[in-house]
């Protein structure tokens, strides 16, 4: 059973009187006369709200490495090449954080619907992307996920994910927001999978349906995570992993332009710095059903209660479809496989849990609580994208209640540990006015 609004019990459903019973067949009666059915006015979903956030066996929930090896040499090949400009002597990132890039807003520019009960606050993009029809917002994770400091090089830097309108190419974007005075400054990332050797490294647009890597590195980008130096990208059956030491400044070209190598030319498709996918893990091909053995990952966060974990959840129109945790190993920041090292091998995932929400599009937790974005109660089963998201929290094992409304087709969330905060974004596009946001709240504990 799933998670859905809460119905009205049905009238005639048991007689408590005898009043009751001629009530109810003088109400039949009634509606008869107009041509309509007892049936008809009470079909409504179910009400099953105590549905609890449920355990499952995740023994049988394995993801696979994929190509590294071939990948890693790709991408030691292009710096060696002398086309594209590596940073090998600074730290991760540092070239984003000099106060350049576009220019973001500060503060909650939209209706978000959150309680204000929360300690609410955020910040927005500029308009182009506000209202951007090429490029639509997904996953979300900052420095708080990669050091436990929560900060990065002394900054509070922020990541979301996108994909195009096509689902051919993905991109990052880096925040500083390090001043809730100064708006926010940040860079786009086109997301590149790097491929051949030698002379003949190059590398193509994540996404490209030219590609023949396999499995097929998909663009949806639905979920992102930050581990120390590496940057992880759900979509899918896979995740992706990027390592942020091979950022690589490049000719920017023109929006939808090439990607890769061209006539002797680092290009990046209307972007000026792209990431190389160092490897891949994925549970199933691109396309493939979602089963409860191999779970699709449609959302991403990190979790450092306990063994440090990634977690995934799947969305699906009625609810009912796993959260699950895949251990990290700190000591190179990638999944935790069976093989010799953590580039072969399977990982299989420390915990699962059946989820009763309708269309979650994302999770996180702090530990104690699993936080869900997903329809409102009293809008499930809408097709208006205007309406209000929900923020759903529970404990395993207990039933999930509203924490709080929130903008509309809400995405990814992320637990901030060191200030006690979740953060969230949303997809919502308005053309003309914009209502993309970037969101973060204090929930009670």
């Amino acid at each position: 059973m799933t998670y859905s609004p809460s119905t009205k019990s049905q009238v005639g459903n048991r007689a408590r009187s005898r009043r009751g019973s001629r009530a109810g067949a003088a109400l039949v009666s009634a509606l008869g006369l107009l041509g309509l059915s007892l049936t008809a006015l009470t079909t409504a979903p179910p009400a099953v709200a105590a549905t609890p956030v449920a355990p499952i066996d995740a023994s049988a929930m394995k993801l696979t490495a994929g190509d590294f090896t071939g990948r890693w040499a790709a991408i030691d090949a292009l710096k060696a090449s002398g086309k594209v400009t590596s940073f090998p002597n600074d730290p991760a990132l540092t070239p984003l954080l000099d106060g350049t890039g576009l220019t973001g807003r500060s503060g909650l520019c939209h209706t978000s619907n959150l309680d204000t009960a929360h300690s609410i606050g955020g910040f927005c993009w500029n308009t182009a992307d506000d209202t951007s029809r090429e490029w639509t917002p997904q996953g979300f994770t900052g420095s708080h996920d990669a050091q436990p400091t929560g900060t990065w090089n002394g900054k509070y830097v922020y990541m979301a994910s996108w994909h195009n309108k096509a689902n051919t190419r993905a991109r990052v974007s880096v925040v500083d927001n390090s001043s809730p005075t100064v708006a926010p400054k940040y860079h786009h990332i086109l997301l590149v999978d790097p491929y051949g050797s030698g002379a003949g490294a190059n590398y193509r647009a994540v996404g490209d349906p030219t590609s023949g890597a396999k499995p097929f590195p998909g663009a949806h980008a639905d979920g992102i995570s930050w581990y120390g130096n590496k940057l992880f990208v759900a979509t899918g059956h896979q995740i992706q992993v990027y390592d942020l030491r091979n950022l690589l400044k490049v000719n920017a070209g023109t929006e939808n332009g090439p990607v890769g190598i061209v006539d002797g030319q680092a290009q990046g498709g209307g972007h000026s710095w792209v990431l190389p996918m160092i490897g891949i893990y994925s549970n199933a091909p691109a396309g493939s059903a979602c089963t409860d053995t191999t779970p699709c990952l449609t959302s991403l966060s990190l979790d450092r209660t306990g063994t440090d974990s990634l977690v995934t959840s799947e969305f699906a129109a009625q609810g009912g479809r796993p959260v699950v945790r895949w251990p990290l190993a700190a000591a190179d920041a990638l999944l935790d496989t069976d093989g010799a090292d953590n580039h072969t091998g399977q990982v299989t995932a420390n915990a699962a849990y059946r989820v009763p929400i309708w269309k979650v599009q994302g999770a996180a937790t702090d530990g104690t609580y699993y936080y869900f974005s997903g329809e409102c109660p009293a809008y499930a089963g809408t097709t208006d994208s205007d309406v209000p998201y929900c923020i759903h929290r529970a404990k395993p094992g207990e039933a999930p209640h509203v924490l709080t409304e929130a903008p509309p087709l809400t995405q990814n969330l992320s637990w901030s540990p060191s200030a006690g905060r979740l953060w969230g974004i949303n997809e919502r596009a308005d053309y003309s006015v914009g209502k993309r946001v970037i969101f973060t709240l204090n929930p009670p504990n």
